[in-house]
């Protein structure tokens, strides 16, 4: 299986493994098992260049995740061309706590603001960041349907969900491009969203790789999460939201190996 996948039908393509960036901007309310403290400049620069020499050309950020996008559209100053970005919309955090927003008026506000800090033209996949009522924000809210608009103004290329049900995943993914899940060792009830995505040609990202870090009772669990995720036909691309170098090594190195070394 190659390394380079296309997302859906949407005519872009990501690497299987895409870098997570929530512990870029934000160490407050994240649910790891272990503290990290959150990398300067330098380091960051260095993961990015890692990771770009590992073969990775995706990266996932959101509002929510404190100064995310913000360090981002600094730090890849002229070069965001090279990289695939992932933003959301819905979810903001402050004071220490979330607070959702899924209007219309916000999703748009947010999107040119996720414009401004980023430092680009047109965001490359835009997901709504759910609160857990997927049903609710898909059929009654219409935050689907002001991306759709803002993809055909330009302002997106592709959209979708990181929905956190079964029947919301369903949902957005006949909706949308994409749809982002919850796909591990450790929880594979949404395995069946990614049986959709592969059957309706959608694009299929999953989240909390490997269990936030609490596999720590099994055997190789970075393997072994690889061997699952990306054996799955509608996997798209993993994402993984280390800091440190080695981990994020040995996260491709397992990948690659899942894949067949594609």
């Amino acid at each position: 299986m190659s390394w380079m996948r296309p997302l859906g039908s949407t005519g872009i393509d990501v690497s299987a493994i895409g870098l997570g960036t929530v512990k870029l901007g934000r160490d407050q309310g994240v649910k790891y098992p272990n503290g990290f403290t959150i990398p300067d400049d330098r380091q960051v620069l260095e993961l990015l260049a890692q990771a770009r020499d590992l073969g990775i050309n995706l990266i996932d950020t959101a509002p929510a995740y404190g100064v995310s996008e913000e360090r981002l559209g600094t730090l890849l100053a002229g070069n965001q061309r090279d990289w695939v970005i992932c933003s959301k919309v819905g979810e903001e955090f402050s004071d220490g706590q979330s607070h959702f927003d899924f209007t219309p008026e916000h999703t748009r506000f947010s999107i040119e603001r996720s414009l401004s800090r980023l430092g680009v033209d047109a965001i490359d996949i835009v997901l709504v960041h759910s609160d857990g009522n997927d049903m609710h924000i898909i059929e009654t809210l219409g935050t689907l349907q002001a991306l759709a608009e803002l993809k055909q103004r330009g302002l997106i290329r592709a959209f979708g969900m990181s929905t956190k049900t079964v029947e919301g995943g369903l949902a957005a993914a006949a909706q949308s491009d994409a749809v982002m899940v919850t796909y591990n060792l450790a929880q594979q009830e949404e395995a069946e969203v990614l049986d959709a995505c592969a059957a309706q040609g959608k694009a299929g990202l999953i989240k909390k790789a490997l269990a936030s870090g609490h596999l720590a009772d099994i055997d190789n669990p970075v393997q072994a999460s690889m061997d699952l995720i990306l054996g799955h036909a509608g996997s798209t691309a993993a994402i993984v939201g280390t800091i440190t170098p080695a981990h994020l090594q040995a996260n491709v190195a397992a990948a690659r190996q899942a894949l067949g070394g594609g």
